[in-house]
């Protein structure tokens, strides 16, 4: 069974060819499964699932999940999450497509939000940085939050 490619939406295919380093580029990514492994957990840590109209058909292809290397499990963990099934795990194309289409939604959300939080910026790499410092602040405090007296 072939896997699944993960989709690009294509109105957001110059911003996903901008934060790869590549050809002299400042992109603070080396490949497009980094670029979409990380609007993937922003789009997750948001809330923000988002379908793809029109795909990228070429420049940048569609992602194979094996590009993924070792955060292949995390396109399953995220489709697991999100749907509360563990059925959505089965090793049927019908489940991978599944897998992959929830997967490159969020793909899609997060970078709806980097496109809108980028908007301007010279250097991604640093306003990357300002992002995840945001996402970490915003998890301290939800943690500090939680309380655990709850489950003693």
């Amino acid at each position: 069974m072939a896997l699944a490619r993960v989709q690009i939406s294509e109105d957001k295919a110059e911003l996903v060819k901008a934060l790869r380093d590549e050809d002299g580029g400042t992109g603070p990514f080396q490949t497009y499964a980094e670029v979409l492994t990380f609007a993937g957990m922003l789009g997750m840590s948001r809330a923000k699932r988002s379908p793809l109209g029109k795909f990228s058909r070429k420049d940048p292809d569609p992602v194979p999940q094996d590009q993924f290397r070792h955060t292949g499990a995390l396109i399953s963990l995220v489709a697991a999450i999100s749907t509360e099934e563990l059925k959505i795990l089965l090793p049927t194309e019908e489940c991978d497509a599944l897998r992959a289409q929830i997967f490159q939604e969020y793909v899609n959300g997060g970078l709806e939000i980097l496109q809108t939080e980028l908007q301007g910026v010279v250097d991604y790499s640093e306003q990357l940085l300002l992002i995840l410092k945001t996402e970490r602040a915003k998890e301290n405090v939800d943690i500090e939050e939680f309380d655990l007296s709850k489950f003693m």
